[in-house]
């Protein structure tokens, strides 16, 4: 599957509102991005910032007890 960087950048930008395997397929997307030499370097590193943030995020958040990592 080929997704453009835009989309992927788009895509992180909704990681908070997505369910759980959606979630996981924008992440997969955006390492797939960021292992890509043929992607620009601006782009990986845009994506690379949006995924930081939203992992920074993520430790914020209240876990539950029925929350696994």
């Amino acid at each position: 599957m080929s997704i453009s960087p835009e989309t992927v950048y788009e895509n992180l930008s909704l990681l908070e509102q997505a369910d759980v395997t959606t979630n996981a397929l924008y992440r997969q997307q955006a390492q797939e991005i960021l292992a890509n030499q043929k992607v620009s370097l601006e782009w990986r590193q845009k994506i690379a910032d949006r995924l930081y943030q939203a992992n920074n995020r993520l430790t914020m958040v209240n876990i539950a007890d029925n929350d696994s990592y």
